[in-house]
């Protein structure tokens, strides 16, 4: 067992929130067209809010608080925010499209040991990135933030978000990041949008392009052992959590709303109205989320896939069920084994009984 994985276990044993994503704005000088949130201010927490909450957090045991946005840095204090949570000595994560990090902010940053800052880039060519972000220059900005905040000592990942626009750009990216001697990282999830809105969805891509991906050594590894085909389902396989969503991470809107996951918007409670750890403890919401295990999934359960399926409750959540399937993870799925989730099958054997139904009504 890793460090990581005994840390997590140990907080899963004593029901503690070891780590929290905190958003302290949604608002943002980029204008993603895949992006999830709405940027616009409907009354963000306060500077004293924010602080009361960061104090809250650290009375509640958690020890790794990632702070975004929106971009973190429209908030005019955010160095405030980052220097009581480095007080209380959380393990700060960053997460910025660096487009407004110069000299200053980097040094305030290490001043500060913040411990990592991950930065979203979604391709080599400023037209391709550019025309993403919906910001002429901000390739630019954002490759010259990184090299401010690499010149200081400080840990960045490049993070690369798979859509079709920018497909074919992922070794480009990849190449850069081995340039500028950042760590690379690659998702091809596209998330819905926080209020149920799925029209992004198209943005992202699937079938031969996933797999396409899925086979690539020098983003997933081992081939064979990626795509190799699930673990035989056994009782410890259906005993085990879906995520750690709710279990020993949350989720907490620049609004002060609580969810299980920033993938994840159930409503479970607000610190303007009540203390965290009583959100925590107590939101029925949220203990209904840690009460699912893979045995309780109605279809997941009977899935040859359930022991090694990427599926996301908040995924499912916003398609209609946190206890159902994720189509996209399904997709996933089949995408890398090359073998049909029982979803898939489901939905299949259900449009062939359609169009049998069809026909003889015709």
């Amino acid at each position: 067992m890793t460090l990581m994985q005994e840390m997590n276990q140990r907080a899963l044993d004593a029901g503690v929130p070891l780590s929290v994503h905190l958003d302290v704005t949604y608002r943002c000088n980029e204008r993603c067209v895949h992006c999830y949130l709405d940027h616009d201010d409907h009354g963000e927490m306060t500077t004293a809010e924010m602080l009361d909450v960061i104090d809250q957090l650290a009375e509640a045991g958690v020890f790794f608080l990632t702070l975004s946005g929106g971009e973190v840095l429209m908030r005019m204090d955010f160095f405030d925010i980052l220097e009581r949570a480095r007080s209380l000595q959380f393990c700060v994560k960053i997460k910025t499209n660096a487009f407004m990090i110069g000299e200053k902010q980097a040094d305030r940053m290490r001043e500060l040991g913040v411990d990592s800052v991950q930065v979203s880039i979604y391709s080599h060519r400023p037209q391709v990135h550019d025309s993403i972000t919906k910001l002429p220059g901000s390739l630019k900005r954002s490759i010259a933030g990184i090299r401010f905040l690499k010149s200081r000592g400080l840990k960045v990942t490049i993070a690369n978000v798979l859509m079709r626009r920018n497909l074919n750009d992922y070794a480009g990216v990849q190449a850069l990041a081995r340039e500028l001697d950042v760590k690379f990282t690659i998702d091809p999830t596209i998330t819905p949008k926080m209020d149920g809105d799925r029209s992004i969805i198209g943005l992202g891509i699937g079938g031969d392009d996933l797999r396409q991906v899925f086979r690539n050594p020098d983003l997933v590894g081992n081939v064979e052992e990626f795509c190799a085909p699930s673990v035989t389902v056994d009782d410890d396989v259906l005993d085990g959590l879906p995520c750690s969503a709710g279990h020993s991470m949350c989720y907490i809107s620049p609004y002060g709303d609580v969810y299980p996951c920033v993938q994840f918007p159930l409503p479970s409670g607000n610190v303007r109205r009540q203390k965290f750890l009583d959100i925590w403890r107590h939101s029925d919401e949220l203990n209904e989320v840690r009460s699912i295990r893979a045995r309780d999934l109605p279809t997941c359960s009977h899935c040859s896939h359930v022991g090694t399926c990427t599926r996301c409750p908040g995924l499912a959540y916003m398609e209609g069920n946190m206890r159902g399937p994720s189509l996209q993870d399904c997709e996933k799925s089949f995408a890398r084994t090359g073998i049909l989730s029982a979803n898939m099958i489901a939905r299949m054997k259900a449009t062939s009984s359609l169009v049998q139904i069809q026909g003889l009504t015709q």
